[in-house]
């Protein structure tokens, strides 16, 4: 993709690794890639607390805490809520819930809403069900930073200079990926890897502009049209 004329972004709503981590590994994998060509929800969420005053309890995996080094923390004013991992203890979740019952305000920022995310051992619950869960508790709803908000995906095309129109999403994800994709205006195909599952293509809200077996599939059938 890169030696063609296409523009290309990586969008990740993975928010238990800062981007550098991120980067680090796709390198490994033999990605050629850089922070700078990276969207993702920790740097966006962290200016959006800075242009607010927003002060933050966080409730967030130790692997992106490095993102936040310069935000401060003290008497917060909002929470930010993240896939902490095994940091979404009782204990964690009833202290970002004290937290927002004593604001007059209460803000919640959410990175992310994803329902569950896969890994070698199997399907993982996402951050999407403890914000539900606060969102209930709280009697609130949560500002979402990252796929599927239209804000997220206008922020990627923004950083490469192309419209909505003019860009396709490639993901596993049928809700964030696909449909946060085409809200936005975006066309979007989905790899039948990862997190997809059979019934995806049979959603009741969703439907892909196409389906691939995989990413190399994918770059192919982009190739093969921007030739023409």
């Amino acid at each position: 993709l890169k030696r063609s004329h296409l523009k290309v972004r990586f969008c990740t709503n993975d928010s238990q690794k800062s981007r550098g981590e991120l980067v680090g590994l796709l390198r490994r994998l033999g990605f050629d890639i850089s922070e700078e060509e990276v969207t993702s929800p920790a740097p966006a969420t962290c200016q959006i607390l800075k242009e607010r005053g927003l002060r933050p309890h966080l409730l967030i995996h130790e692997g992106v805490r490095s993102e936040f080094e310069e935000i401060d923390t003290s008497n917060p004013n909002c929470v930010v809520i993240a896939d902490a991992g095994e940091g979404f203890s009782y204990q964690n979740m009833n202290k970002a819930f004290q937290v927002l019952m004593e604001l007059e305000n209460p803000v919640l920022i959410s990175l992310g809403k994803g329902r569950y995310y896969k890994e070698t051992s199997g399907l993982m619950l996402d951050v999407g069900a403890y914000m539900k869960a606060l969102e209930y508790a709280c009697g609130i709803k949560a500002e979402v930073v990252g796929k599927p908000s239209p804000e997220f995906f206008k922020t990627a095309l923004q950083a490469i200079g192309v419209e909505a129109h003019q860009a396709i999403m490639i993901g596993d994800d049928i809700v964030d990926d696909v449909g946060g994709a085409q809200r936005c205006g975006m066309r979007a195909l989905q790899v039948r890897t990862g997190k997809f599952r059979p019934t995806d293509e049979h959603h009741p809200e969703v439907k892909a502009d196409g389906y691939v077996d995989n990413l190399a599939e994918a770059v192919a059938l982009l190739l093969q049209h921007a030739d023409k």
